[in-house]
């Protein structure tokens, strides 16, 4: 079992303040004979008449001194996942949570973006002091 991110309880608690039910943590799925484990898993109503949604999060903390590097696994990762989560559980959406202050410095320059854009990432931006969700990029 892989060890679980430093702001794991962050993210967790920032679902959950937004009604988010935690259903697996971590998420475990099996693939071409290869397990892997994303996260957490989390569902909630949105309204009576359309059910639920489910999605996958991948968390990330960006604490080492090489943010690229970090970032490089991160794509990794995500990429890897989605393409499971497509033939194991088509209805689950994945995000890769990221905190604040690298989304707003490391993750703004110009290749980061670009390479977001072209991999569509869907992004949670976490502040994990406070504990809250502040944004939803999908």
């Amino acid at each position: 079992m892989s060890a679980k991110d430093i702001f794991h309880d962050a993210v967790k608690k920032g679902l959950e303040k937004e009604s988010w039910v935690i259903t697996d943590d971590p998420l475990r799925i099996r693939s071409g004979r290869i397990d892997m484990q994303i996260d957490l898993g989390a569902e909630r109503m949105i309204a009576a008449e359309k059910g639920e949604e489910k999605i996958a999060v991948e968390i990330k903390s960006f604490i080492s001194s090489s943010n690229i590097s970090e970032f490089h696994t991160a794509l990794g990762q995500f990429l890897n996942y989605r393409f499971a989560l497509k033939k194991q559980q088509p209805e689950r959406f994945l995000y890769l949570a990221v905190p604040k202050t690298p989304y707003e410095t490391f993750f703004q320059l110009p290749f980061v973006v670009d390479v977001i854009e072209h991999f569509q990432l869907s992004l949670i931006v976490y502040d994990p002091n406070d504990e809250v969700i502040v944004l939803w990029k999908k």
